[in-house]
């Protein structure tokens, strides 16, 4: 088995290529490691510089349209073959010499996983510092997971831990929580070193906002619920229907008393609320059926073992 297995999504980044290659090969050669570069569907020569690196160390999982940062990783992650596997961005702005230290840490202090922080982070201040700042703060009070930098793709994870999770849709933000859920609770965080952007053309926007606040939502659902999704929807129904049944049972009385209820509007609220009651308490029971199938056709458990010790 190797040390080492990168992985290093790439789109469009065909100046980044060589340089990020040499850098790896420099600060990594003591080292038994694999290089997997995931081409996202470029359009450019990306592939072309990839397969120019020429060592039997730097493998290329080509997809075969663009997916997204989400199934790419998934997709190297799925490759890795290493003791301990890094996540690494392909645009040389994560710093491979870092790469050593970390490891370091992993080894000797026996972490579950140890993130990068972009200390003096060479990006803009108002498209990128001040929104990646925002939402790590609502993603730490939303979900429990204290990392002041979630946002950092350097990062390096034992090889069980990285392989209990699936990353879809583009969960690749949340993976620190992802590993939480999975049972990871050795989780720390370490300074590294963060590179002004040199060749290509960086693809975050602030168009991925709304689904980082999608993407949070879930985070949470799967935080609090994942096991029990019918303490969620059916404490909701229950709520709704009690309430919708009160309404009506109110409406029915006065209808006794000869009062002309139809069409009112507290009737039809009443109505509805019965009705959502129903609905919210239905899909309790698929989700708690969906969860089960989940767990077991997987053989998965809803508890992590840490180690069994033989007292003797």
């Amino acid at each position: 088995m190797k040390k080492l297995s990168l992985v290093i999504c790439v789109y469009n980044e065909e100046s980044n290529i060589i340089p990020l290659s040499k850098q790896i090969k420099e600060t990594l050669e003591e080292y038994d490691f694999e290089a997997i570069f995931v081409d996202d569907g470029s359009t450019d020569g990306t592939r072309k510089r990839i397969m120019e690196i020429n060592d039997s160390r730097f493998l290329m999982v080509e997809l075969k349209r663009n997916y997204g940062q989400s199934s790419a990783l998934q997709a190297g992650i799925d490759t890795a073959e290493g003791e301990f596997v890094v996540l690494l961005d392909g645009d040389l702005q994560n710093d491979p010499a870092d790469i050593p230290m970390m490891l370091k840490m992993m080894e000797e202090e026996e972490w579950d996983m140890v993130a990068g922080i972009r200390a003096n982070r060479k990006d803009g201040m108002f498209l990128r510092k001040i929104p990646s700042k925002m939402a790590n703060y609502m993603i730490r009070k939303s979900t429990g997971t204290h990392m002041k930098d979630l946002g950092c793709t350097l990062k390096i994870f034992t090889k069980e831990i990285i392989k209990s999770i699936h990353i879809y849709g583009e969960l690749h933000r949340y993976i620190p929580v992802l590993v939480t859920l999975e049972g990871a609770t050795k989780i720390t965080q370490v300074d590294v070193n963060h590179r002004p952007r040199e060749f290509g053309k960086s693809k975050y926007n602030l168009s991925r906002t709304t689904r980082v606040m999608s993407d949070l939502i879930l985070m949470m659902f799967f935080k609090k619920y994942l096991q029990r999704p019918m303490h969620l929807f059916g404490g909701i129904g229950i709520v709704t229907l009690g309430i919708g049944v009160l309404i009506n049972i109110y409406m029915f009385i006065l209808k006794l008393g000869g009062h002309d209820i139809w069409g009112k509007p507290l009737l039809l609220l009443g109505i509805l609320l019965v009705m959502g009651g129903i609905q919210f308490i239905t899909i309790g029971v698929i989700a708690e059926l969906q969860m089960r199938t989940y767990y077991e056709s997987q053989h998965k458990t809803p508890y992590r073992i840490n180690k069994v010790v033989n007292t003797k």
